[in-house]
């Protein structure tokens, strides 16, 4: 497991854009504790495991890319969506409490350092009804070759954990809007290097 660089929280910047759909949170990156996102609507039951809420336009992109996923046979549903600080907050501490510094800092974000609290970040599972083994499931290639059309990228790939600061994440997937995802999609990028090019 890669461990977290020194670079990562550190010089941290507080983002200027919350409701922007290219908004970057990251390890440097972070949103203010009372930020919750704008048109954040309730997920239909047959696109979520459960009571998620996502931004608007994520979640008519991810009902688009569910439905079709299922017209091929597939299944793509939704296990996490939209997370309040106060709640990543208790998740990352969990995280310490169960398996040390080391673990939470490479597989949860510190609470306003989550791309959760966007509004625009889900973790999804497939036919075998476990995220944390989507990469086994029959759904993942399919997502990973086609969830940029519906304008999600894969956020957390293998490889670039020393960009990313996360573990690699085959659940993980952010909606951008889809001509940034084709341009991240087909140069095999992750979010940070996009912005390094565009600016």
């Amino acid at each position: 497991m890669t461990s977290c660089k020194d670079k990562f929280y550190e010089n941290i910047k507080v983002v200027k854009n919350p409701n922007d759909t290219l908004v970057l949170v990251n390890k440097n990156n972070k949103l203010k504790d009372d930020f919750i996102p704008n048109n954040l609507i309730k997920l239909d039951l047959k696109h979520s495991n459960d009571e998620k809420y996502l931004k608007k336009e994520a979640a008519l992109a991810f009902y688009k890319l569910s439905s079709d996923a299922k017209k091929l046979g597939y299944r793509i549903i939704v296990v996490s969506a939209y997370r309040s600080y106060t709640y990543q907050e208790k998740l990352f501490d969990y995280y310490v409490k169960e398996k040390g510094i080391n673990y939470a800092l490479n597989c949860s974000a510190k609470a306003g350092h989550s791309e959760h609290q966007t509004g625009l970040a889900i973790d999804v599972e497939g036919s075998n009804f476990d995220y944390d083994l989507f990469s086994e499931s029959k759904e993942f290639v399919w997502m990973r070759d086609n969830a940029h059309k519906y304008g999600f990228i894969l956020r957390y790939p293998k490889g670039k954990e020393d960009i990313t600061g996360f573990k690699y994440e085959p659940w993980h997937y952010r909606y951008v809007g889809k001509e940034v995802a084709k341009n991240i999609y087909e140069k095999n990028i992750t979010l940070e290097e996009y912005f390094e090019v565009a600016n």
